[in-house]
């Protein structure tokens, strides 16, 4: 074997090894980034401890998961809309948040927010009575 094959079969051996090395590389960081999404998703702190503060928030009718969620991480009561969207579709409440305005607590979970957006309140009930 001439050396001019040897150099050309080692660095194609490099090459092959690199790009395996990446791969292992990417196929860990994005296992790592699924892993931190989906520990948020179902273990998402309040933003603060009890009592927090109340917040008002107005819930107009037919209003998207992500403008909610874009509404509440302007108001200071969650850290991430998209996320909220996760949430809230992955919960017993999606498609049930109920317009109205509401008194939510930045030491409340995504959860209870959505527990109490997804309810009608005894005022509500007898406005549409």
């Amino acid at each position: 074997m001439s050396s001019s094959k040897m150099v050309l079969r080692i660095l194609y051996t490099c090459i092959i090894a690199l790009l395996f090395v990446l791969i292992i590389f990417g196929v860990v960081r994005l296992s790592v980034a699924a892993y931190s999404m989906g520990y948020r998703i179902l273990t998402e702190e309040p933003m603060d401890k009890a009592p927090g503060r109340d917040v008002i928030v107005e819930v107009e009718k037919g209003v998207s998961p992500l403008t909610l969620g874009k509404n509440l991480e302007e108001k200071g009561l969650i850290r991430n809309a998209y996320l909220f969207v996760i949430q809230m579709k992955l919960s017993a409440y999606a498609n049930k948040v109920q317009p109205g305005v509401y008194t939510l607590s930045t030491s409340q979970t995504a959860r209870e927010m959505l527990q109490i957006m997804s309810t009608v309140s005894e005022k509500d009930k007898k406005a549409t009575e």
